[in-house]
C-alpha cells in the first residue's frame, strides 16, 4: 500500500509499531522518541547508545544491535546513521516516519542550551560520555569534533533525503512536523 506525507492535522490511519524519528541534530528526536515509547507502549532503542562507546569510538557491534532491535515488532528509535547502513536495516521495518523540521533557530537555539548545560554541568551522556569542554564545543570548527558544526553542516540533509526514502519506501507513512508547538498538538491529538 502506498502512504503518503502526512501534515500535523491529518489522522494517523493506524497506530504504528514502528517508528522512526528524523531531524536534525537538536531537533528534539529522542525526546519525542521517549515519549512516544510511553504513549503507544513501545519499546524506545536510543540509537546514539547504541553507537558511540567510551570515549566516542563508535561501538563494533552497533550495526548488530540495530538489526537485533529492528527485527522485534515493537520499537522506536532515532532515524540516523543512514550513512553507516542503518538505513537498510530499519527502514525497510519502519511502518511510520515523524519528521521534526524546524526552524532553524528553533533547533540551533535548543542544540546551543543542551550543548552548554551537558559541557557545564559534565553531565554524563551514554556509555560514560561527556560533552567536550566549553570553550572546544564554542571554538572549533571541524563537524567531526563540534556538535553545532555538524548541525550546521547536516542542516539540509531531510529536507533533500525525505523525498528518495518516500520513493523507496513508498508504504512508509511520514509525518512532518514543522515546530514544536504542532508537534505537541500532533502527539496529544494520538492519546485519544
Amino acid at each position: 500500500m502506498t502512504r503518503s506525507l502526512l501534515s500535523a492535522s491529518d489522522p494517523l490511519p493506524f497506530r504504528p509499531e514502528r517508528v522512526l524519528i528524523a531531524g536534525v541534530t537538536g531537533s528534539g528526536k529522542t525526546t519525542l522518541a521517549r515519549r512516544i515509547a510511553a504513549q503507544w507502549n513501545l519499546v524506545h532503542h536510543e540509537i546514539d547508545a547504541l553507537h558511540h562507546g567510551p570515549d566516542w569510538t563508535p561501538r563494533p557491534s552497533f550495526l548488530e544491535d540495530v538489526r537485533a532491535f529492528a527485527a522485534t515488532d515493537r520499537w522506536v528509535t532515532e532515524w540516523q546513521y543512514t550513512s553507516r547502513g542503518t538505513d537498510e536495516i530499519m527502514t525497510p521495518r519502519a511502518q511510520l516516519a515523524i519528521w521534526l523540521d524546524y526552524p532553524w533557530p528553533v533547533v540551533r537555539g535548543r542544540l546551543i542550551r543542551r550543548t552548554l548545560s551537558r559541557s557545564i554541568l559534565r553531565t554524563k551522556m551514554y556509555n560514560g560520555n561527556v560533552e567536550k569542554p566549553i570553550w572546544r564545543v564554542l571554538t572549533t570548527r571541524d563537524p567531526a569534533e563540534s556538535i553545532l558544526s555538524w548541525q550546521t553542516k547536516t542542516r539540509g540533509y531531510w529536507t533533500a533525503k525525505m523525498p528518495v526514502e518516500r520513493e523507496q519506501f513508498p508504504y512508509l507513512t511520514i509525518v512532518r512536523l514543522r515546530h514544536p508547538r504542532e508537534a505537541e498538538r500532533w502527539l496529544h491529538r494520538q492519546s485519544h
